[in-house]
């Protein structure tokens, strides 16, 4: 009785390779991986003292964030002048003050851009764009102040060229996958990379990147109450920003951010050092405090 033939092109006709020769490339690129982590450069968070590895030199990080700063000013429409512009300029100077050595060394621009979008975003280098949008829902210049001062630290934290580390180092070992999975045919390649994509995504980007929210929301409150702005005004601004959003948001673990009942909590856990701060700048500021 004669065996069934395989088609020509059919791919059972692919030899099966052994497991070590499969895992070689992932192995391989992990190892790349790992030797790229441990040249990457370093960092210090200038609040508490811990070292981080970053995927760009300072100099390189405030070059791409000034381009991208200048792109978005020439394609928005920009505020320059009323009270609304200098209120943003007002808290950002007050802040900038605040951000001590995190700051040192930054050219702090601010600038504000008619957008209804309710957003804003500090650049590497200090380069802060506000958009009109946020204005009612920060409402106060204490709203204001927590919405900057957290994006802020996202920049004097060096959060940007942190994640960009994280992802290169992330997409290094999905090569190596994709290279040990080749032989399989286009439906199982895609299963096998579309899972690992999730759980690379879930676990490991977004929970670095919801990390980055929760330390820019406590760095944020330093550099107001540092800069005389009462912290307890934070809370309010993130409720405001959950009726804002009518509570539709993504479950938190499918999210880069924290839900906003997670921030708040936070933030409350933190509140203690952040009044701390803010009892030494009200007392500095009063007459009995000697600053005058």
């Amino acid at each position: 009785m004669p065996y069934p033939t395989v088609p020509a092109g059919d791919p059972r006709q692919r030899p099966r390779r052994s497991i070590l020769i499969r895992l070689l490339p992932v192995a391989l690129l992990a190892l790349f991986a790992l030797f790229k982590y441990m040249t990457a450069e370093t960092a210090v968070n200038p609040e508490t003292g811990q070292v981080v590895k970053v995927a760009l030199s300072p100099e390189q990080e405030e070059a791409l964030g000034l381009q991208s700063y200048q792109q978005v000013l020439s394609e928005s429409e920009v505020v320059s002048s009323g009270p609304e512009y200098e209120l943003i300029r007002k808290i950002a100077a007050r802040l900038a003050a605040a951000t001590g050595e995190g700051g040192a060394g930054f050219e702090w621009h601010a600038s504000l851009v008619r957008n209804d979008q309710v957003n804003a975003f500090c650049l590497p280098g200090g380069k802060i764009v506000v958009y009109t949008g946020i204005l009612p829902v920060a409402k106060t210049e204490e709203g204001l102040a927590a919405v900057m001062g957290h994006e802020m630290a996202h920049a004097t934290l060096r959060h940007g060229a942190q994640r960009l580390l994280r992802s290169d180092l992330t997409n290094t070992v999905m090569q190596g996958v994709a290279m040990s999975v080749s032989d399989m045919d286009i439906q199982q390649q895609r299963a096998v990379m579309s899972a690992l994509g999730a759980g690379a995504q879930f676990g490991i980007l977004m929970p670095f990147g919801r990390d980055h929210e929760t330390e820019a929301d406590e760095i944020g409150i330093l550099y107001m109450a540092r800069a005389g702005y009462d912290p307890r005004e934070s809370v309010g601004l993130w409720e405001r920003m959950a009726e804002a959003g009518g509570g539709q948001q993504p479950p938190e673990f499918m999210s880069t951010h924290p839900s906003h009942g997670t921030r708040i909590e936070r933030l409350e856990a933190f509140m203690p050092r952040a009044m701390k701060e803010y009892q030494k700048a009200v007392g500095a500021r009063s007459p009995t405090g000697g600053a005058g």
